[in-house]
């Protein structure tokens, strides 16, 4: 469904774990962000792309290399790919597409496109890259925590940013990589918000917003949930890390496989276990 719509922004939203997929039109170009996650909205987002794109070239950025979030990636065998050094780089690239297999494959799934992992054409390697477009300028900001080749993407003048899977409005943080990573990603989003006037938060699962206020919010939730989370650990102290579990939203064996995962990275690097 198309959860959010303006001149310039489509947002559609995945009925699975609210997963976004935003197309992104300016005068130069087409950008596809995450496309995603059943084959009938990979395919609502494709007509619209090829309904509006014109002689403009299109480019498909990716967030982070889940595969959730690469799923639709062949749909789309004439844009430009846009990545992460990270993901140019991955080292599980068969796990990731084996991942896409067990899942449509459990579910019948049947796809009009190959299952393939995103070959990178325009690799950011660090904080601040640009990528200017004629009047369009997108720049990029590593963000590792939540995996190792995240990004996150800042488009001007439209005042847009592309968040991964980082300041959802419900989600807390999902630590599969790095939590010191995660925490110093939070602190290079707050000198973001400082350097640029961002109009329009996009996260990866979730609700967009354009209000700074709840940008913030997202923000110091995320940033406090880690801190309270650590601190837990740190002390061993089993009845808060309880509680801090059920703030989850959607509790399930996902979510529950999510906290231990947190707990054993929190453990590991503040602990050395």
């Amino acid at each position: 469904m198309i959860q959010y719509r303006s001149e310039h922004v489509t947002v559609f939203q995945s009925a699975l774990y609210q997963t976004t997929s935003t197309v992104i039109q300016t005068k130069e170009m087409v950008l596809i962000v995450d496309p995603n996650w059943l084959p009938d909205e990979v395919e609502a987002t494709k007509q619209y792309v090829n309904t509006i794109k014109g002689e403009r070239d299109t480019y498909l950025l990716f967030t982070h290399g889940d595969f959730d979030h690469i799923i639709g990636y062949q749909a789309f065998p004439d844009a430009r790919v846009i990545g992460s050094s990270g993901l140019h780089h991955q080292s599980e690239k068969e796990q990731t597409l084996q991942m896409i297999r067990e899942f449509d494959n459990k579910h019948y799934i049947s796809r009009n496109y190959p299952i393939e992992f995103p070959r990178v054409d325009i690799v950011i390697h660090e904080d601040g890259q640009q990528l200017p477009l004629g009047d369009t300028t997108m720049t990029f900001y590593l963000a590792p925590g939540h995996t190792e080749d995240g990004v996150i993407t800042v488009i001007e003048p439209l005042g847009i940013m592309i968040a991964g899977d980082y300041l959802s409005n419900f989600e807390l943080p999902f630590i599969y990589q790095s939590a010191k990573a995660y925490m110093h990603t939070l602190e290079k989003v707050e000198r973001i918000f400082a350097d640029h006037s961002i109009q329009l938060l996009v996260p990866g699962h979730g609700q967009m917003t354009a209000d700074s206020s709840e940008m913030k919010r997202r923000l110091d939730t995320a940033s406090d949930y880690l801190d309270r989370l650590c601190e837990a650990v740190l002390t061993n102290n089993e009845s808060v890390l309880d509680a801090l579990y059920k703030e989850h939203a959607f509790l399930s064996a996902f979510t529950t496989a999510c906290h231990k995962e947190n707990v054993s990275i929190i453990r590991s690097e503040f602990m050395g276990e």
